[in-house]
């Protein structure tokens, strides 16, 4: 019965850790990431199973995190405060184009980041071509792009066309 406590109080501690340390830390791990990642499960091996390191001890450790995460998504389905509290819920980092400085500094997340994003989700070269960044519960940045200016971009075509077609007609009237 100890074991399925200190399995218990693990998990817990773990998922109150991690969503302290915010959803960055769970989106793309940096080497220093990894190698803290590693030590973590050693430490937390070691708190858990203690001296006793047989097949049924480990047997009991992993049927009771799996007992205890599909409790726990159950509940989650019922309740959207459970699903608040253990998630998280996204987070606006640029609105209607304007980066909310004091968002980014909560929440760990440079404007490299949303710009790296932006680049790879939606192939956009600068902050003013986004129209909002949403900070995922995985970690991930979502990209809306600002729509283009249709006026700017419509005059834009009409003065294109308008010169092809000049260059036509001066080709034509030479001889």
């Amino acid at each position: 019965m100890e074991i399925i406590l200190r399995t218990a109080a693990i998990y817990v501690f773990l998922l109150v850790l991690f969503r302290l340390t915010g959803k960055r830390t769970l989106s793309e791990l940096t080497t220093f990431d990894f190698i803290l990642l590693l030590i973590l499960s050693e430490a937390t091996q070691n708190a858990l199973v203690d001296e006793d390191r047989s097949v049924v001890m480990a047997m009991t450790v992993i049927l009771t995190f799996v007992t205890i995460d599909l409790g726990l998504s159950a509940i989650k389905t019922r309740s959207r405060t459970i699903e608040r509290i253990t998630e998280g819920v996204p987070v606006v980092l640029v609105n209607q184009g304007q980066v909310l400085e004091d968002v980014l500094k909560k929440t760990n997340v440079t404007r490299s980041d949303i710009m790296a994003a932006a680049r790879l989700s939606q192939g956009l070269e600068n902050m003013e071509q986004i129209k909002y960044a949403v900070l995922e519960v995985t970690g991930g940045i979502s990209i809306v792009p600002a729509e283009p200016d249709i006026e700017k971009m419509l005059d834009q075509r009409i003065e294109a066309a308008l010169r092809r077609l000049q260059q036509r007609q001066d080709g034509h009237s030479e001889p």
